[in-house]
């Protein structure tokens, strides 16, 4: 069962095999932020803009403390892509084991650092207090369904790395589609608010993490699962580990980059709070959009690095920078001009769209840079590289944020200002990249012999 859905990496036409391994993840993303769009609308809507505040107080907190743990998925996607690129049986069966016992640990972990370290964080990051009792509500119950959260997305990787990105897409619509109307019944007919959006988020997350789970467990491939082989070998985590943990550091301090931001958001009171959130979360539309291309160029360059076609990896790559480089166009250009109708549908709030749109103002037509920025650690770390792209992306988004946030934002003193930080981030980082890829690719040339 699943093996339809498999591509075969190694060989064939490129460009249209990526696209169907892209498209797939692109909309399994996209639908995720709509259903978490639908979360903020209904908070917005029906709960007032002091919920949807404490909503997205909560966003920057959350993904720092998760994207750690994410990062780490993309190493299990790396490692099991060339496993079952070389056809390597028993190493993409233990790798499949041992990352779903990873996932489960995790979990827990975040389970309880959730609940445990929400108030303390939450005052650090100097939430106001008419939103800071409801964000709290919504962090800890949010957090609750972290066990279900991890082992979806190492679930997921996994499935991605055999080129099978359409059947986490179709569970997704599932349990999307019931998260989207338990929205609507908890917080319009119970009026359980911010709790209700949590409660609705977490039942998602457990349906979705059975039904992936399910695959892994009736599949015929070399990657199913048996409940009672769930075991951490420490030879492929720490093989896991060497790619992953440098990405999810990377993400969890680029994150925490943006909490910083976040909290001199906070300075300009709960009505640009609530215009962050909405504009933070259609910024949302356009990163998953290019990191489903990042994904896909990982997922390729990987299977390709194991079977030694730097030719055909090179060919990924250059796909990959096409689409990259027009996709995020298109659609930075169409939230640009229609901003204000889009922002329109989180809030009827005049002074909210307008904080709105002094975000999108600066971010939205030159996020292709973005994209760039975030294709070449994904090429670097499907060869097998994480530690330096980890190190040129902090340095690059992280350092040029504080130096912004902390030199130049306190003079000028608007949300347009605070925001160009990210365009001018993302033109540094991509630089560090661009020469880290050319001595990285000279390096696997001499390894092939070629």
């Amino acid at each position: 069962m699943a093996r339809k859905y498999e591509i075969d990496m190694t060989n064939g036409p490129i460009m249209g095999k990526l696209i169907s391994f892209c498209i797939p993840l692109m909309l399994t993303n996209v639908l995720q932020l709509l259903f978490n769009a639908v979360d903020i609308i209904v908070v917005g809507k029906f709960a007032g803009s002091t919920a949807l505040a404490a909503v997205g107080s909560t966003t920057a907190l959350i993904n720092t403390m998760i994207n750690l743990f994410i990062g780490v998925s993309i190493g299990a996607n790396v490692i099991a892509a060339r496993f079952y690129a070389s056809d390597m049986k028993k190493e993409m069966n233990d790798t499949v084991h041992t990352c779903i016992s990873f996932a489960i640990l995790c979990g827990i972990l975040m389970l309880i650092m959730g609940v445990t370290l929400a108030r303390p964080l939450l005052n650090l990051m100097d939430t106001p207090s008419d939103v800071i009792e409801q964000s709290i509500l919504y962090m800890r119950i949010y957090f609750m369904g972290m066990p279900f959260f991890m082992v979806y997305n190492f679930a997921a990787a996994i499935l991605r790395a055999t080129g099978d990105t359409k059947h986490p897409l179709y569970y997704l619509i599932f349990s999307g589609a019931i998260n989207a109307l338990l929205n609507l019944y908890m917080v319009i007919n119970l009026h359980l608010g911010v709790a209700g959006v949590a409660i609705a988020t977490v039942t998602a997350q457990f349906i979705s993490c059975v039904l992936v789970v399910r695959l892994l467990v009736i599949t015929d491939g070399i990657y199913k699962l048996s409940f009672r082989k769930l075991r951490i070998k420490w030879r492929y985590l720490r093989e896991v580990f060497k790619i992953g943990l440098p990405a999810g550091v990377q993400s969890a301090i680029i994150n925490f980059s943006n909490a910083l931001l976040q909290s001199s958001v906070n300075s300009f009171g709960s009505d640009a709070m609530a215009g962050y959130t909405a504009a933070n979360n259609i910024l949302g539309f356009l990163y998953v959009s290019v990191n489903s291309i990042t994904q896909g160029c990982l997922t390729f360059t990987s299977q390709n690095y194991a079977v030694r076609k730097l030719k055909r990896m090179d060919r990924v790559l250059i796909d990959c920078l096409i689409i990259q480089c027009t996709l995020p166009l298109f659609l930075g250009i169409i939230f640009y001009v229609f901003g204000p109708n889009i922002l329109g549908i989180y809030t009827k709030s005049d002074s909210v769209i307008t904080f709105g749109m002094q975000i999108l103002s600066v971010t939205t037509i030159p996020y292709l840079l973005c994209g760039i920025m975030d294709l070449f650690p994904g090429v670097l770390r499907g060869m097998g590289y994480s530690a330096l792209p980890m190190l040129f992306s902090i340095i690059g988004t992280v350092g040029t944020r504080i130096l912004w946030i902390y030199g130049l934002f306190p003079n000028h003193r608007t949300l347009t200002f605070l925001f160009i930080s990210y365009p001018g981030s993302w033109i540094f980082t991509i630089c560090m990249q661009l020469t880290c890829y050319f001595v990285v690719r000279n390096k696997t040339k001499k390894l092939f012999g070629l």
